[in-house]
């Protein structure tokens, strides 16, 4: 996955678990394990989620994807 599809998926809202599989480059089960510790994580600081959706703002920092970083291959048209 290059950085303008890492981009294009970080964008949506809410992440849901094969946005959460391309992102984190895990297979399903693992997925599910991170899936789950994000959940928990976000549920102990308060929040109430959707069933299946995490929202994506946390999962960029739980994952510490550098958007910076990204947005700057993009424009060296790497």
């Amino acid at each position: 996955m290059n950085a303008e599809e890492t981009l294009k998926i970080i964008a949506k809202p809410w992440c849901n678990f094969k946005d959460l599989q391309l992102l984190s480059q895990l297979g399903e089960t693992n997925t599910f394990k991170l899936r789950k510790e994000i959940k928990k994580s976000l549920e102990n600081k308060g929040y109430v989620l959707p069933k299946t959706l995490l929202p994506m703002v946390e999962v960029v920092k739980y994952l510490k994807i550098d958007i910076d970083y990204l947005e700057s291959r993009i424009k060296k048209g790497v």
